[in-house]
């Protein structure tokens, strides 16, 4: 049964594959670099920061397309899943 188990890692790298490409046709239709997309995300993990502490190793920001109710024409949307493993302790005023 280890001939399965070859095929198997062959379809994950197939699927990360596929993926990948999914990014980069998004980013050529929203006109978007991949240089822009990680600034963002610095920028992003910048801003948290100064409220949370993020676990950046499960950090996920992505760009995609999605369509809005009643409308035909995908829009470009940015998704983020953010770990926070702790919320600073702040002062509210």
């Amino acid at each position: 049964m280890e001939l399965f188990k070859i095929f198997k890692k062959q379809e994950k790298s197939k699927n990360v594959a596929k993926e990948r490409l999914k990014l980069v046709l998004v980013h050529d239709r929203a006109d978007l670099s991949p240089r822009f997309l990680d600034m963002i995300k610095t920028d992003i993990i910048r801003v948290i920061s100064e409220y949370a502490e993020i676990d950046e190793e499960g950090l996920d920001i992505k760009l995609t397309r999605m369509k809005k109710d009643g409308d035909l024409t995908p829009i470009s949307a940015l998704v983020a899943n953010i770990p926070l493993v702790k919320i600073n302790n702040m002062d509210r005023n």
